[in-house]
């Protein structure tokens, strides 16, 4: 089998190399308690497009920092007496929440649907910026050069974990049956989500980005969505001076370190060919995962869509 990573008995056994901060721990509770902090205003707005079997909604809330984020919900038209399930969605990078359509499978099983737009991506969230350097290219670099509250995808992080409690306070939802899913970036914002909101039951991520951001360099692998990394030590430290100090800072918006505090099951798609999102940095966060975990692998996909994992996942959120 060709490779472009470690072998796959390496793979299982790799436990990162990006630093995670000291005050790591301390750095989420303090991010939480901010998220708690904030009203969260949710207003349900019915959507132009409905089916009969599934009321859809345009789903506001305001986020950490006062951004109004928004996310489409589905619920079905007539629920049993008994509260549901539900299912999150997150989009790959730079992407959006998607379609109505594309979510009424879900809908027509009895769950209800939330697929959030990310601030400053492809959807209706916003974005309200506030941060220092180089915003050009990316949110992974997005108030790297502020405090570390300024990181973006803290604030992403966070939305993903507001929408989830959100979610599961709504009335006719079952908050002791709440999963997410998403590719991608959508891979690793589930994997924040269930971190920061540990009442997730199920996991389906797809080759998770935001993981393990030195190995992503050590690969020579900055490119495409990681291409902002070696813009940045191009444009503020191009000697690599900070470098230990940068990727420090990375870590505390690195999936790998918020693995271990997953509790619901993991079904996790993986392409060993993945040269975007190099195999050994979704293991590096799989391999901190200490709650029950399967990683189905797919040994000649990049990243890319995976033959029959969507249909795996979707049974395995009608479980819930």
């Amino acid at each position: 089998m060709p490779l472009i990573d470690m072998p796959l008995a390496e793979l299982q056994q790799y436990r990162g190399v990006n630093p995670r901060p000291d005050d790591f721990d301390a750095y989420w509770e303090a991010a939480l308690e901010e998220m708690r902090g904030t009203d969260p205003q949710v207003e349900l707005v019915p959507s132009e497009f409905q089916t009969p079997y599934a009321e859809c909604f345009h789903l506001y809330f305001t986020g950490v920092r006062g951004a109004r984020v928004h996310a489409k919900y589905l619920r079905p038209k007539n629920p049993p007496e008994a509260k549901h399930p539900a299912v999150l969605q997150f989009h790959g990078y730079s992407g959006s929440s998607g379609d109505w359509s594309e979510k009424l499978g879900y809908a027509a099983l009895g769950l209800s649907v939330a697929a959030m737009d990310c601030r400053g991506q492809g959807g209706l969230s916003e974005d309200v910026g506030g941060v220092k350097g180089n915003t050009l290219r990316g949110h992974i670099i997005r108030g790297l050069d502020g405090t570390p509250d300024q990181l973006m995808y803290r604030q992403l992080f966070l939305d993903t974990a507001q929408l989830a409690s959100i979610v599961m306070g709504l009335p006719e939802v079952d908050a002791a049956h709440v999963g997410a899913m998403g590719m991608s970036q959508g891979g690793g914002l589930t994997l924040a989500c269930a971190a920061l909101e540990p009442r997730i039951q199920r996991l389906a991520p797809m080759c998770p980005f935001l993981c393990d951001y030195r190995r992503v360099w050590e690969m020579d692998l900055a490119l495409n969505a990681y291409e902002e990394l070696k813009d940045y030590f191009r444009r503020f430290d191009p000697c690599h001076e900070r470098e230990r100090e940068v990727f420090t800072r990375l870590g505390y918006i690195d999936c790998q370190h918020l693995a271990p505090r997953i509790r619901g099951e993991v079904m996790m798609a993986v392409g060993l060919m993945d040269e975007i999102c190099p195999a050994s940095s979704q293991y590096a966060a799989f391999n901190k995962i200490t709650a029950p975990k399967q990683a189905m692998v797919y040994p000649d996909f990049a990243h890319e869509g995976y033959p029959g994992f969507m249909d795996k996942a979707f049974q395995f959120m009608a479980g819930l």
